[in-house]
């Protein structure tokens, strides 16, 4: 029963960086060399909500130290932002970010047209965005 209950243990431990980098580094190189937009939007999602959580980890970790669950209730939701028949992370930004960054988009960019700065900011940004049909070289 111990060598059983050790094997859980290591699988366990495996189970968070499998969950969290490996498979959503392999997706998201496939989702690269696809044309498809969908998976580009979720993996780039799971990396902001990833990027997110484990910043919030690193402030919190006092916090989440005394949360005897917090390691399963990340694997968990990490699990569902992750896994194709969720598609959990591009469901979160769909629902509640995408309004607000579209929303703070279009205050920003109504503030930059009636402002004589704003206007040098949007030639910048239209400057550095590469235009249709323009390729990258590498």
């Amino acid at each position: 029963m111990g060598h059983f209950w050790t094997l859980i243990c290591h699988l366990h431990t495996l189970a968070g960086p499998v969950t969290m980098l490996l498979y959503p580094l392999y997706a998201s190189v496939v989702a690269i060399e696809t044309t498809d937009k969908l998976d580009d939007e979720q993996w780039l999602a799971y990396w902001i909500f990833y990027s997110f959580l484990t910043l919030m980890e690193m402030v919190l970790q006092h916090v989440l130290e005394w949360i005897p669950i917090w390691y399963d209730v990340k694997l968990i939701f990490v699990a569902w932002l992750v896994l194709p028949q969720f598609r959990g992370a591009a469901f979160i930004y769909d629902k509640f970010v995408r309004e607000r960054i579209i929303k703070r988009y279009r205050e920003s960019s109504q503030h930059n047209n009636k402002s004589p700065k704003g206007k040098s900011k949007t030639k910048f940004v239209d400057f550095i965005t590469p235009k249709k049909g323009e390729h990258e070289a590498y």
